[in-house]
């Protein structure tokens, strides 16, 4: 029963994570449409290409995980059109502060990782360390909309903070801690 109900709990969780990936379309139907990033920020796309790429890291390298890694891998690719659009459509200052950052922190951060779990720990430790690593980024994924709490506040508008990407985030964690809890994961609570 237990394997059942975490199979049920991933299944969600990879719905509800896939609803999380395509919430920002119509943000970025309007950045296509107007030709531009306007007021939008880079950061929750450039975090969500990490989070993506780590997990699936993860999914890869820890047995019985093939549910982390399907709906990651796919997030790698989802992610990585929405933050090529915000390149193309961001004006050059904030195109190349925004190359910048998805270069450390996409391209950096992660190979520096996997070099670290694959070159210099034995296979469980290598488990533990990128475990940690996603559960500290996944903080920074899920916070990252809250960069942008400030011109909500200033603006008093919520139009940069989509309530779909809220909700979803809300239903996606509980739908993971609950899976974390049946498989006995702790890096997914």
């Amino acid at each position: 029963m237990e394997k059942e109900l975490s199979f049920l709990f991933g299944v969600l969780g990879n719905i509800s994570a896939f609803l999380i990936l395509l919430s920002p379309i119509g943000t970025f139907s309007r950045i296509v449409k107007n030709r531009s990033t306007g007021e939008f920020s880079s950061f929750p796309y450039i975090c969500m290409v990490l989070n993506a790429s780590l997990w699936t890291y993860y999914g890869i390298i820890k047995p019985n995980s093939l549910l982390i890694a399907t709906v990651n891998g796919s997030g790698i690719i989802i992610s990585t059109v929405y933050l090529s659009l915000f390149l193309l459509f961001a004006p050059p200052k904030t195109r190349a502060k925004t190359a910048a950052v998805a270069a450390v922190m996409d391209v950096g951060i992660l190979a520096v990782g996997i070099w670290v779990s694959e070159w210099e720990l034995e296979r469980e430790a290598s488990i533990i360390f990128t475990g940690f690593l996603c559960a500290c980024f996944n903080i920074l994924r899920y916070a990252s909309p809250l960069s942008i709490m400030r011109k909500v506040v200033t603006t008093q508008s919520v139009e940069f903070m989509p309530f779909l990407l809220s909700f979803c985030l809300c239903i996606n964690g509980l739908m993971w801690v609950i899976y974390a809890i049946l498989v006995r994961d702790i890096f997914l609570l």
